[in-house]
């Protein structure tokens, strides 16, 4: 019993003990009093490295005899563009040594490295207006088909059919609008898919889409390019500027009153289609196209080659889907427009109130009613149409 008492006494005794000594004891130093290597507060920086002669221009080495640890020269050639050593040839990586890029400022960028300015023009402009831009124009179009529906011929059809298009032609024209089609539809699901069809349709599904697009969109450039150049050099003689021009702009074709202005084979609003959009921005389209695909000889491909040829490529190809959907949309919901594209033939009637300059040299024999070898469409009984 007495030993127990004892071993309990004991215990006791020490835990007073213990007690009294965390509350009599001091509080802890703080961390930073504590012994170790610190790291040196940026605020504690003296001044007196600022005032050496050459400070602003000193190397590594030299700025780490005043600032040791400041590796703020090296950053600086860094972030100049100044070339580092690399292992790759020239030729084929002319940047490899290049970590950061100079500093440039992008029509709608701020002053700063060159990624960066892309970067800005590209999520700043390229991207909002770029899409608003579509969406305005597909909603005026929805509204005007709403409000006017198509254009319907004003006469009776006649049954004599003018051959306004060659095979040769409408192979041309289908061949490139099929390569613009697919063209304009992988381009847009790659720039805003993601806003639109991502949350829909999940990463998966969409990064499937996108690559199967980016593929096609590939395959289909060379074919715009070639059958590019063929439209031009096919339509180009009927799209040059005519008599008559500058009245069929001014008065709008006539989409306001009751008469359509006179035209020739084509009116000035398919010749503006021409030469901004096929010819311009068409071949503008093409030739940024090449150099991001790095098919230009003795051009130096460095990351600002390719900034400029996307932001350019970008630029041109909404404005280009822009005119291009206005030119689909007319051509759609103007009966028979499509008939002429789809068998090369035309009703006289047709030809007579949309172009009825092209008509009357028709019918003087100053422009031929058969363009080709073959044989002209026959008519509901079946006997060949005569002209």
């Amino acid at each position: 019993m007495i030993k127990a008492f004892s071993v309990v006494a004991a215990l006791a005794l020490f835990w007073g003990s213990a007690v009294a000594q965390s509350v009599l004891a001091p509080e802890p130093a703080p961390a930073a009093a504590m012994a170790g290597i610190q790291s040196q507060n940026i605020l504690d920086v003296k001044p007196d490295a600022s005032e050496e002669p050459g400070y602003a221009i000193q190397t590594n080495g030299e700025r780490a005899k005043v600032q040791p640890g400041n590796n703020a020269p090296m950053w600086r050639q860094v972030g100049s563009g100044v070339a580092g050593f690399s292992s790759l040839p020239r030729s084929q990586a002319p940047e490899a040594g290049v970590l950061i890029q100079p500093f440039v400022q992008y029509p709608g960028s701020r002053l700063t490295n060159a990624g960066e300015a892309w970067r800005q023009v590209r999520n700043n402009w390229l991207i909002p207006y770029g899409g608003s831009l579509l969406l305005i124009v597909l909603g005026a179009i929805g509204l005007a088909y709403w409000r006017a529906g198509t254009i319907k011929l004003k006469g009776q059809l006649t049954g004599r059919k003018l051959e306004r298009f060659s095979p040769f032609e409408r192979s041309a024209h289908w061949a490139n609008a099929i390569a613009f089609v697919i063209l304009a539809t992988s381009g847009v699901v790659m720039a805003f898919g993601q806003f639109f069809l991502l949350p829909l349709m999940g990463s998966t599904l969409f990064g499937w889409l996108a690559y199967g697009l980016k593929n096609a969109h590939n395959f289909a450039g060379p074919l715009f390019a070639v059958s590019l150049l063929i439209v031009i050099s096919t339509f180009i003689r009927d799209n040059l500027p005519a008599k008559g021009d500058l009245n069929w702009l001014l008065k709008g074709g006539g989409m306001f009153s009751e008469h359509e202005i006179k035209s020739g084979r084509f009116n000035a609003g398919e010749k503006v289609v021409f030469w901004g959009g096929v010819f311009v921005l068409g071949l503008v389209v093409v030739g940024s196209g090449l150099v991001m695909d790095k098919l230009i000889p003795g051009l130096v491909y460095e990351r600002s080659t390719m900034q400029i040829a996307h932001m350019v490529h970008s630029v041109s190809n909404i404005l280009m889907i822009v005119m291009f959907m206005g030119h689909i949309y007319l051509g759609w919901i103007t009966e028979g427009a499509m008939e002429g594209m789809r068998t090369g033939y035309v009703d006289e009637t047709w030809a007579r109130e949309h172009h009825e300059l092209w008509y009357d040299d028709v019918k003087s024999g100053k422009v031929p009613a058969q363009r080709s070898a073959a044989p002209a469409p026959s008519t509901p009984t079946g006997k060949p149409v005569s002209v």
